[in-house]
């Protein structure tokens, strides 16, 4: 398994500020402006799920993964605008340049990522370079789907079949790892906790394509324990984990001397 990896997840909320600019509805007040925007996006699709240059990046989690071990992150709208999450975000790759793993990342979070950087007129060669600068990136770059530079696994899970496609949840439930509680946590827990069921996902994957041994894989969850219990936030969602591990033959291994 190569490394660095870096996995990561976004959190976003509707642009209200574009969406009033794009359809004429500066004049309305700001819940109004909302509601006028769920409605003209259910006429157009009949779902509130905005396009994508609307979706306001509001927190970018990560987990480093490095020979050092696992380090887990957040870049947030509590602490920072949307800017300088992106500033922080994008500045990791001018100093590395790791593998990516996400789920749905390259349907939805490095498309919105890509979109939000130019709205604020950022540059970021390292993540979106395709050979216009350095050759080597028409080889294996972030954008390619069949390149190994950035791993979507719904993407790849799928064998690259929109109709197979799977909801992140439900692949974690299966698999008898931790789901979450999303109306409950804060945005920055829930999206570090879909950072953790992606990694514990991708190691399934890597054992499935014997890119990991069998002790190699057990290490590995060993350490994700460790890094749950180093933050406090995290020690419900672990616990939760214990629980629903219990009902695979795999995963109750897991917590059990």
């Amino acid at each position: 398994m190569r490394l660095p990896i870096l996995v990561f997840n976004i959190e976003t909320t509707l642009d209200l500020t574009s969406g009033a600019h794009l359809h004429g509805l500066s004049h309305l007040a700001e819940q109004d402006i909302e509601q006028a925007l769920n409605k003209l996006r259910r006429q157009e699709t009949g779902s509130d799920f905005h396009r994508l240059p609307l979706h306001k990046i509001i927190c970018i989690s990560g987990l480093w993964v490095d020979e050092k071990g696992l380090r887990l992150f957040s870049f947030s709208h509590t602490e920072l605008t949307e800017l300088e999450i992106l500033e922080k975000f994008l500045s990791i790759f001018e100093k590395r340049h790791p593998i990516l793993v996400s789920w749905n990342g390259a349907q939805f979070d490095l498309p919105v990522i890509l979109l939000r950087a130019m709205y604020y007129g950022l540059s970021a060669p390292r993540l979106f370079d395709q050979g216009e600068i350095d050759q080597q990136r028409r080889f294996n770059n972030y954008q390619n789907r069949y390149h190994q530079q950035h791993i979507d696994l719904m993407d790849s899970m799928s064998m690259f079949n929109r109709q197979n496609f799977q909801k992140l949840d439900d692949i974690a439930a299966f698999l008898g790892l931790p789901f979450r509680d999303k109306m409950t946590t804060p945005v920055e827990v829930n999206a570090e906790q879909a950072v953790i069921q992606t990694w514990l996902i991708y190691l399934r994957w890597v054992l499935l394509k014997g890119q990991l041994t069998q002790p190699q894989h057990e290490e590995a969850i060993q350490q994700v324990i460790v890094c749950l219990k180093a933050h406090m936030q995290q020690h419900d969602f672990l616990m939760h984990w214990q629980v629903v591990a219990e009902h695979t033959a795999l995963s109750r291994t897991f917590f059990h001397d």
